[in-house]
């Protein structure tokens, strides 16, 4: 007989996961970056996107002439994605019947526990793709020193956004619709003067996500909030540091990884899947496992910007 494959083998909860694929986690704004499209395979070739992915093209033709081909995005930089799982339990003292599966309650509640985790580990290697340098070159990062800082007293954010505005369109011809600012960034921009002014004639007094979407012209500006542990002590550091990314992501709700855009998130098709739970006698406990099995890309280099420090301490 013929060994089955893991997909084969895979015994699901079909409402679990559907659960599990709607789940949204407040704080957190990987996905706004690297929004998901399914994979197949769990390796192969990322499609990059240069300047040849927003060009414009004459498609009139003469009768009877060829007509003109385009190609999506290149073959760039290999990816690979590793399986992922994690399981919680649902004690049976939390249960008025330990012989029955725990009804749909408890087992939301116990893959809501694993999404939680599992959505963090998305954050965290999201935040450290977007915020690697050298992920970007000379025209698209510009690292803040001193009292260029947000905080400081030369500052200018909305210059410093003007210019990454202007970077990303210069190279690809279309504005960035999104902006990602770290906690401390968005708290700079609160007491910094030059933002007070722009915004002194609207109904409020500090500057709120909207009010920046409005007065720099991007779409999306989104704070990240998640903090995650740096070390054994447990003590905790914000995911996005101290930095800023903007970035043109694909607004398609239907997201393919053959459209022009700053990152994806490839993951296998159908993840996340919750499995069938299982009663593990030596806790006492129903057992719940989730995979989600994918990987953040960076796809669009050309389509982001990278402001480091900005709501670091001017020095």
């Amino acid at each position: 007989m013929a060994q089955q494959t893991p997909g084969q083998a895979r015994i699901l909860d079909p409402v679990l996961s559907e659960y599990a694929r709607g789940y949204v986690q407040p704080g957190l704004v990987g996905r706004s970056l690297f929004p998901i499209v399914p994979v197949q395979m769990y390796g192969g070739k990322i499609i990059e996107f240069g300047k040849e992915a927003f060009r414009l093209y004459n498609t009139q033709r003469a009768p009877g002439s060829n007509t003109k081909r385009i190609a999506s995005g290149f073959q760039g930089k290999p990816f690979s994605i590793s399986p992922s799982a994690l399981e919680a339990t649902v004690p049976r003292e939390l249960m008025r019947d330990a012989e029955q599966v725990p009804g749909i309650d408890l087992g939301s509640r116990a893959v809501s526990t694993v999404l939680r985790a599992m959505n963090l580990e998305h954050e965290v290697n999201c935040a450290t793709i977007s915020r690697l340098a050298a992920n970007y070159d000379s025209a698209h990062k510009v690292a803040l020193l001193g009292t260029s800082r947000w905080a400081g007293s030369t500052s200018d954010p909305s210059a410093d956004i003007e210019a990454a505005k202007e970077a990303i369109r210069a190279s690809i011809g279309v504005r960035p619709n999104t902006a990602i600012l770290s906690p401390s960034a968005m708290n700079a921009l609160t007491f910094n003067a030059k933002i007070l002014d722009r915004i002194k004639y609207t109904s409020r007094d500090t500057p709120t996500e909207a009010i920046l979407s409005q007065l720099w012209g991007i779409k999306n500006v989104i704070r990240g909030d998640a903090v995650v542990s740096t070390n054994a002590a447990d003590d905790f550091g914000d995911v996005w540091g101290d930095d800023v990314v903007l970035a043109y992501v694909s607004g398609n709700t239907q997201a393919n990884a053959e459209e022009p855009s700053y990152g994806y998130t490839y993951a296998i098709e159908g993840m996340p899947l919750v499995e069938q739970p299982y009663w593990d006698n030596s806790a006492k406990s129903w057992v719940y496992g989730v995979s989600f099995d994918n990987s953040p890309v960076l796809s669009g280099m050309v389509a982001g910007y990278l402001i480091q420090d900005a709501g670091g301490a001017p020095a």
